[in-house]
């Protein structure tokens, strides 16, 4: 009876959310983002949304988090590309539906019968990694957000075309297949900005026990109760302005870094 209920609750929840990622799809902003594809490293299509400022724009990839797609940062995008970025929301293979967005690669993904699990989407994010970089001759801004943050945090120790990290609510989930999370950060070297809701902050600040702190690497703790994966930037989070700030306030720092392959 209680798993029925809960998955009641969790159909109402996102019956709920319907209007608003369809209010977020067809709201307008500067530019109208372009739909590309391009193959993941096992040749799966992907599918993004590329809002796009110009070539010489510092460029962010942004990955969402469990059940969700690239409609995660629709608003985030638009701010973001208002504030000097082109960003490239994909859709993992690992995700699904909200409110009426489908998460095309997942449904690809299915109808190949490729594996959808999260370790599986680590591939397609290399490829969005890849594909930025060379379209647009730069090294990136990898941001993750849950599962997909934990994912960009082992590709920028390992990839030379990541300029810098953005991770909302990493975890060392992938300790067994990756190795520890937290002892490979002693090895990231380049700018960091981590963040969570509060009640995952301890959790995260033991994470980053090893990993060096300084002006460019930081963990954000928020003074509210704040909200779990990029979703703390959302407009429905009444809190989300204290972690604009501190994104903001990041990027700025690292937005005239080389970002030259």
């Amino acid at each position: 009876m209680k798993k029925i209920l809960f998955t009641f609750k969790l159909i109402l929840f996102f019956i709920g959310l319907s209007p608003l990622f369809k209010s977020y799809s067809q709201q307008s902003s500067n530019i109208e983002p372009e739909k590309v594809t391009f193959p993941s490293l096992d040749g799966l299509p992907i599918t993004a949304l590329l809002y796009e400022k110009n070539n010489h724009a510092p460029v962010i990839i942004l990955c969402h988090q469990a059940r969700f797609n690239k409609f995660e940062y629709v608003k985030i995008a638009q701010t973001l590309n208002k504030k000097g970025f082109t960003c490239l929301a994909i859709d993992q293979r690992s995700g699904s539906v909200m409110g009426e967005e489908f998460n095309e690669t997942a449904l690809k993904a299915k109808e190949l019968g490729r594996p959808t699990g999260f370790l599986d989407a680590e591939q397609d994010i290399q490829a969005a990694v890849d594909f930025a970089s060379n379209r647009y001759h730069k090294k990136i801004i990898l941001w993750g957000s849950s599962y997909s943050s934990t994912l960009a945090l082992y590709l920028a120790i390992e990839n030379k075309n990541i300029a810098a990290v953005v991770a909302f609510s990493p975890g060392d989930y992938f300790d067994k297949e990756k190795g520890p999370l937290k002892e490979r950060l002693k090895n990231l070297n380049k700018p960091a900005f981590i963040t969570s809701s509060k009640d995952e902050a301890t959790d995260i600040t033991n994470l980053l026990e090893y990993l060096p702190m300084n002006d460019t690497k930081t963990q954000f703790i928020p003074q509210s109760i704040g909200e779990h994966g990029s979703k703390a930037l959302w407009k429905t989070d009444e809190n989300n302005e204290e972690y604009w700030i501190a994104i903001n306030h990041f990027l700025e720092k690292i937005k005239k870094i080389n970002y030259s392959k």
